[in-house]
């Protein structure tokens, strides 16, 4: 596949109008990945029927927005993996010290292994995959507490 410029153009122009934050294409002749500096839009679920709850239920745990908390989220869908090779120890655990930069795992799409870098320091308070299970764009990984 070949790409004219006013293809690539018409491209970019729909991803700005919708707002998109990173794109990525591969085939067996191209790889396109466009970044474009902006934060991913979240995208609003439709409301579902609350199910039925007892008066003797216990109340459901409510998540208290804290500003120092941040999640690390897929960029694209794949297999997620905590170590770069199944022997290997895994990257990060729960409680370790991360820097901007350091890999956290691998994301494997269309057979490319993709490493997964913290975007700032912290520490990882929770690792929210399995390792070797699928996950989705923008899925949650890790929430990490910003130092």
């Amino acid at each position: 596949m070949q790409i004219g410029l006013e293809q690539l153009e018409a491209l970019l122009k729909t991803l700005d109008e919708k707002k998109v934050a990173d794109f990525e294409y591969e085939d067996e002749k191209i790889r396109l990945k466009i970044g474009f500096g902006r934060a991913p839009v979240a995208v609003a679920a439709p409301a579902l029927a609350a199910p039925a709850v007892s008066s003797a239920a216990a109340p459901a745990a409510v998540e208290v927005h804290d500003p120092s908390m941040a999640y690390v989220s897929s960029p694209f869908v794949g297999t997620f993996y905590r170590a770069p090779a199944p022997e290997a120890e895994n990257f990060v655990e729960v409680g370790a010290q991360v820097k901007k930069g350091q890999a956290l795992c691998i994301i494997e799409a269309m057979k490319l292994m993709n490493e997964i870098e913290a975007e700032f320091s912290g520490t990882v308070v929770e690792i929210l995959v399995e390792n070797g299970k699928s996950v989705e764009f923008g899925q949650k990984l890790f929430k990490i507490k910003k130092s």
